[in-house]
């Protein structure tokens, strides 16, 4: 099994009801885990991803209610993209058309048919169509037809005043490869590894940086197998790049160590182990509100501040 590629995608939403009907209903992709946020518990952390909330399908998302928006700028993922079987985006446009899904005109991209629409907070992201991904496994509790269900991740795509800084962190610290160059885009790819697998630098001097807030992407994580391979990379990021990332933090499913690379965007290493169903059945993954060891004694207290989901 390989170990490359994007483990996770974290952002900011504005009402968690709200978030969670668009992407069950919506997207049709399955909430696999409905916890709160270990450093504000106040607040929910959803996990959406595939029936077995595998590496490379999970996007994650800390819900306020009255969150200021985000600006889209320098320093931070523009796009998250999933990948869909190739002859599925009629579909997708029709359905985005029927929900009242704000969403752009189909385009392509490095010879790929590229979707792009937002989330009712404005989170920017895209459908890829990918030939041979019908015959991949999909989440079938929802009312999207198996041959049009999404596939995992395709891409996140990076607003960047240069490639070349960033890209040096990807090809030697993740795995990556440079395999292709298309406008002011840059797109790398994990060896061996389809979902998940593809990062794009787009380059664009002379943007405003960013502004974290609702629809921003917070950080991308990126696989690793366990803590060796994890505190490997971490010795390569310090030793060849001169980045220090903060100590390992246990976030039940996996361990986690952070870090700014050059471009500004907050990146995870995240370990693939212990998974997702490391606290409850695989087959009631998402049902119950699951809390972390040292927030259980608070549980009353943290589920009368939560806000109503169901």
């Amino acid at each position: 099994m390989n170990r490359n590629g994007i483990h996770h995608v974290t952002a900011i939403a504005g009402n968690a009801r709200r978030n969670v009907e668009f992407y069950t209903k919506t997207l049709g992709l399955r909430l696999v885990k409905k916890t709160v946020n270990f450093d504000d518990p106040g607040t929910y952390h959803f996990y959406y991803g595939d029936e077995a909330g595998s590496p490379g399908t999970i996007l994650t998302f800390f819900p306020w209610d009255h969150v200021a928006p985000g600006r889209v700028g320098i320093g931070e993922t523009q796009e998250t993209a999933f990948r869909v079987p190739a002859g599925s985006i009629g579909y997708w446009t029709q359905r985005f058309v029927e929900k009242g899904v704000a969403h752009s005109a189909p385009v392509k991209r490095f010879g790929e048919t590229v979707l792009a629409f937002k989330d009712p907070h404005g989170t920017r992201l895209a459908l890829v169509g990918v030939a041979g991904a019908e015959n991949e496994p999909a989440w079938l509790g929802t009312d999207v037809p198996a041959e049009n269900a999404l596939r995992g991740f395709h891409s996140v795509n990076l607003l960047l005043a240069e490639a070349a800084p960033t890209g040096a962190i990807l090809t030697d610290v993740f795995g990556f490869k440079e395999i292709g160059r298309e406008g002011s885009l840059v797109r790398f790819k994990a060896e061996g590894t389809e979902i998940g697998g593809i990062v794009d630098i787009h380059e664009a001097g002379g943007f405003l940086p960013a502004r974290m807030g609702g629809g921003s992407v917070h950080h991308i994580a990126f696989r690793a197998a366990d803590d060796a391979a994890e505190f490997a990379m971490v010795k390569k990021l310090n030793e060849n790049h001169g980045i220090a990332t903060t100590e390992q933090k246990d976030r039940n499913y996996f361990r986690s160590v952070y870090f700014r690379e050059p471009g500004h965007v907050l990146f995870e290493i995240a370990t693939d182990i212990p998974g997702f169903a490391a606290d409850e059945p695989a087959a009631s993954l998402g049902e119950a509100l699951k809390l972390p060891g040292f927030l259980e004694s608070r549980r009353g207290q943290i589920e009368a501040v939560l806000p109503e989901i169901a």
